[in-house]
């Protein structure tokens, strides 16, 4: 390692990187100014882009990855950067990338890290907003969506033609569809933002194709009725048939062959004819109504005029205003770009999600132990999707597609105002109703997200905007449905226990029964009234349209920054809504669930959360943390605000006066509570339905989850709102952490006890060191506990091993073990993030050490301590996870087959029956009636020692005789499944490494 750092620092001190970088530009023909700022921008930052103790390159490798990066930025943010876009041969992304030879998706992966690393000299550089202007996010999700389209188009085209021993027409073909779609999209650059709009634009061409290749090109025949279902007694309709197959919008599809008619007009000087005067036999069988047709349009020996055209068509619309050329997508032929690589981002992170129970990760993981070990601790098994065959098939466009069928067909035909049932409960009293409120925020709202800077199409976003309008008015009343039968139900227990405890007080009865439905209508009104709580609905709806449609303008979370909302915030309720949306497609459950596992696993931590409102009231001693970070969120926007800064337009009415009379408080007042700091009205706790053990009754009003922080609880108990929510979300964090450890655990090859550790470890940091989390990855902290628990249990494992181990997980990202947040309170100036081990050295060791040493094996400490603590030396420690099985038998000796079980509770039982009790001493309870304890001590060691007869046990206990796999056998009869032969949790007994 030592070696490596000084190669690498001699090689930056020199002129020699300077030279290179300079050779770079000159290839390029890069200006000789945009050559001077570049080599000022690569000297300033150097030193930073260019050290990476994990860095899994090679040293050129890593600096070719840093001199595109530099050009780039550049390129794109400097003082010429206008005049560079403006130039007719303007150098693009994709130059850079050929002449330094390197690949897109690596080079996406690389400037992220980048990004992170030099964001303050590039802050400093090109002012705050560099990273917008620097687009590399859109740039990344434009290459995912051609990349996944055009895996599409490869397949659809391989299945519905086929050209045997001839290459070249069938390569001319593919490539002039391909062409036809790019010049599409030029021309209606505002529509082809999403990838489902790409797919009706691809299958557009595929019914082209159908009707202009050869017959004796096609892989199918139109009479098969099981790839074109929609016939008449003219013969199949070709469109419907289609959009069958691909799950595409026929007005849609039809307005995408009416736009490719007019460029093949246009640019290839065809004149089109009826279909139906078509005689030759491309149309037998075929429906021909309403069709098209272009003579010699697709014939061999004609196709590379055809494709010329086009290609200088889109050169010529484009020229050089983007920054990737599309046309590279044909085969993969540039060498920019991964084949073999799939870009579907739909799994979640990690698998910790039943296909089964598509809910939140608190309840699918009941127990985290229940998950079955691998018998290849390579490979673990998990209960991801990935384990089940019908999941094999779903890839990024039949995710989409069959996402916009849904909303399609079952939320586009929904009325775009609130339903009477709705309106019922959005009144009160007086003849008064929320329903004007209600619908001017959801205006204002979606306008915001939709219409953001007119990036979209205005007729594309006005219909996103109405299904998420009417996705938000469908939850919004099956959640006042639900609560209001929650209401009922805790409203008669309340009665019930009252009538019992009260049976002699017939006044206290009466007024139950008088207040049972003034109570019910004001939790569903504090409810409908909460501003916070409507906006997370819109932004869950608006995210799971875009979601659907996979645009490539509004990403996560750039629905929060419309809302006005923080992570905090959404992460309330994403269960509530997956929950109360039946109909919601298994596409979407899933993006809903990964999108909560990316919220608690790094965005809630991040600076700016509503969580850390919460906290400071939940634990007091981080809010002076808390306040040196700078962690607090803002107050959240009024939906004026939010109209002016999107240019919505609402109509000019004044603000409606609240139901009592008052005038309405803006949500973006903020109230200073004694004691609490800083704390926001609106904020609220996550959902607690069936989870919250703290809470005693079993229907937990909904409106007890959106309370100010330092709120009382309304279901009960001396808690606090935030008490009770950051109590939930650490429930979530612990499980999912659970995971992830059990994990990288089999993957390490670690025995039980060194999970248990960890996840002790991970626990207590959790509990009593929660400023460890702070603006940091929940996998930072998990990589920490495993060396550290490896230094005190002097395992052989270092801390690279346990990185490369960690990034063949699912969810494994660079940025966790590069770029890790240290406080400038550390002694460091002007470094905001450094690598895992710094990180390690300087701040976990020093919060953790208590927590490490007090983990020290049993066998290295004297046996006087290991008895006043009450652990017998040698023996099996009790395991962390709390709440979870104990996995027994263990083995408790190194040398011999000795294991330790607890007793079944069935034979216990039967044990300690009245007529047997009084041969067994327990806990509490003496051996003889008014008998000392330590004289059942004696009477104990007497009966097991034989002394009474004088007979003892001659001889040994033979262990040997006892076989791992024996024992191994009998935990098929744990937890009373005796009938089993398999193990009940999947948990093998001996974990030791081979000595080979």
């Amino acid at each position: 390692m030592s070696s490596n750092k000084e190669d690498l620092g001699g090689s930056m001190n020199s002129d020699a990187l300077i030279s290179r970088f300079t050779d770079l530009c000159k290839v390029l023909a890069v200006s000789e100014d945009v050559i001077t700022e570049a080599k000022s921008l690569l000297i300033e930052c150097k030193s930073i882009l260019l050290v990476s103790p994990f860095g899994s390159r090679p040293l050129e490798e890593t600096e070719k990855y840093c001199f595109a990066y530099v050009l780039y930025c550049v390129l794109k943010l400097g003082k010429d950067s206008v005049k560079e876009e403006s130039k007719e041969g303007r150098i693009r992304l994709s130059d850079i990338l050929k002449a330094s030879k390197l690949k897109l998706d690596e080079f996406f992966k690389e400037a992220q890290q980048f990004s992170i690393k030099a964001k303050g000299i590039l802050a400093n550089r090109y002012d705050f907003d560099w990273e917008d202007r620097l687009e590399l996010k859109q740039l990344e999700k434009i290459v995912r969506m051609l990349s996944d389209a055009s895996k599409f188009y490869d397949k659809a085209y391989k299945d519905l033609f086929t050209f045997a021993n001839t290459s070249e027409i069938s390569e001319e073909i593919h490539r002039f569809g391909w062409l036809l779609f790019l010049t599409l999209r030029v021309d209606t650059p505002d529509l082809f933002k999403d990838l489902v709009s790409c797919v009706h634009g691809l299958v557009a061409v595929l019914a082209i194709l159908i009707l202009h290749v050869p017959v004796k090109f096609r892989n199918f025949s139109p009479q098969d009725s099981s790839r074109f279902v929609k016939r008449s007694e003219k013969g199949i309709d070709l469109l419907a048939s289609l959009c069958h197959t691909y799950h595409t919008f026929e007005e849609c599809l039809r307005g995408m062959i009416e736009k490719s008619h007019k460029i093949i007009q246009t640019t290839l000087n065809k004149k089109p004819t009826l279909a139906s005067e078509c005689k030759s036999q491309l149309m037998l069988h075929i429906n021909t109504d309403g069709l098209m047709h272009f003579n010699e349009l697709i014939q061999e020996g004609l196709m590379k005029p055809h494709i010329q055209a086009l290609e200088k068509h889109y050169i010529d619309s484009v020229g050089k205003k983007g920054e990737i050329d599309e046309m590279l997508f044909i085969h993969y032929e540039s060498g920019l770009l991964n084949k073999e690589k799939s870009h579907n981002n739909n799994n979640p992170p990690s698998s910790i999600y039943d296909s089964k129970t598509l809910t939140s990760p608190t309840k699918t993981i009941t127990n985290t132990l229940t998950l079955p070990l691998s018998p290849n601790p390579k490979s673990p098994i998990r209960p991801n999707f990935i384990s089940n065959p019908k999941f094999l098939q779903m890839t990024p466009v039949t995710s989409a597609m069959t996402s916009a069928k849904w909303l399609r067909e079952v939320i586009s035909p929904l009325p775009d105002c609130p339903s009477p049932q709705l309106e019922h409960f959005l009144s009160l009293e007086n003849s008064k109703t929320l329903t004007p409120d209600l619908t001017r925020r959801a205006h204002i709202i979606l306008e915001a997200i939709f219409h953001n800077g007119n990036s979209f199409d205005v007729s594309w976003a006005r219909e996103r905007k109405s299904e998420a309008c009417k996705l938000y008015y469908r939850v919004l009343e099956s959640i006042c449905k639900s609560e209001s039968t929650k209401n009922n139900i805790n409203n008669n227990n309340n009665n019930n226990n009252n009538n019992d405890n009260n049976n002699n007080n017939d006044n206290n009865n009466n007024n139950n029964d008088n207040n049972k439905t003034n109570n019910n209508n004001n939790n569903l009104r504090q409810l409908l009234m909460n501003e916070r709580f409507h906006r997370c609905m819109l932004a869950c709806s608006a995210e799971l349209v875009l979601a659907t449609h996979k645009t490539v303008i509004m990403m996560f979370p750039a629905v929060l920054e419309a809302s006005g909302l923080t992570p905090f915030d959404l992460s309330k309720v994403i269960e509530t809504f997956i929950r109360h949306e039946e109909t919601l497609p298994r596409e979407l459950k899933r993006h809903l669930n990964s999108l909560e596992e990316q919220l608690l696993e790094s965005l809630v931590w991040s600076g700016g959360s509503s969580l850390y409102n919460s906290l400071v009231v939940f634990r007091g001693e981080v809010r002076e943390e808390v306040a040196r970070l700078g962690l607090l969120a803002e107050p959240m926007r009024s939906l004026d605000e939010i109209a002016a800064l999107h240019g919505v337009n609402v109509n000019s009415k004044k603000r409606e006066a609240s139901p009592d009379g008052s005038e309405a408080r803006s949500p973006k007042r903020v109230c200073i509570e004694p004691g609490n700091g800083f704390l926001e009205r609106n904020c609220f706790t996550p959902p607690a339905k069936e989870r919250l053990l703290s809470l005693k009754s079993k229907f937990h009003p909904l409106q007890s989850t959106f309370a100010s922080p330092a709120q009382p609880n309304p279901v009960g108990g001396n808690e606090t709102c935030a008490e009770v929510g950051c109590k939930v979300l650490f429930s979530k964090i612990l499980k999912l952490g659970a995971i992830r450890i059990r994990s990288l655990c089999e993957r390490l090859r670690q025995p039980q006890q060194i999970l248990d550790r960890v996840y002790g470890i991970f626990q207590n940091i959790l509990d009593k060191r929660t400023h460890l989390f702070f603006n940091r990855h929940v996998d930072q902290i998990i990589l920490c506990c495993f060396y550290g628990v490896a230094k005190v249990s002097r395992l052989t494992l270092t801390f690279k091993e346990i990185v490369s181990i960690y990034k063949k997980e699912p969810q494994c990202k660079p940025e966790v073990f590069r770029n890790v947040f240290v406080s400038n309170g550390t002694g460091r100036q002007g470094v905001s993030h450094v690598d895992i081990i710094t990180f390690y050295n300087e701040v976990f060791v020093p919060a953790v050490k208590p927590f490490l040493v007090n983990m020290v094996p049993a066998s290295n400490q004297s046996n006087d301590k290991s008895i006043s603590e009450g652990q017998i030396p040698g023996s099996p420690k009790v395991s962390p996870f709390k709440n979870l099985p104990d996995m027994s038998p263990k083995k408790v000796s190194a040398s011999h087959n000795v294991y330790v079980s607890p007793l079944r509770q069935s034979k216990m039982d039967a044990l300690l029956s009245p007529s047997s009790r009084s041969y067994y001493a327990c806990i509490g309870e003496s051996t003889h009636a008014f008998q000392s304890p330590s004289k059942d001590l004696d009477a104990i060691n007497n009966r097991l020692n034989n002394a009474g007869t004088g007979r003892r046990i001659s001889g040994r206990i033979n262990f040997d005789m006892v076989s791992d796999s024996v024992v191994a056998g009998s935990l098929g009869y744990q937890n009373g499944n005796s009938g089993s032969s398999e193990p009940v949790f999947g948990f093998p007994v001996k974990r030791e490494r081979s000595d080979s």
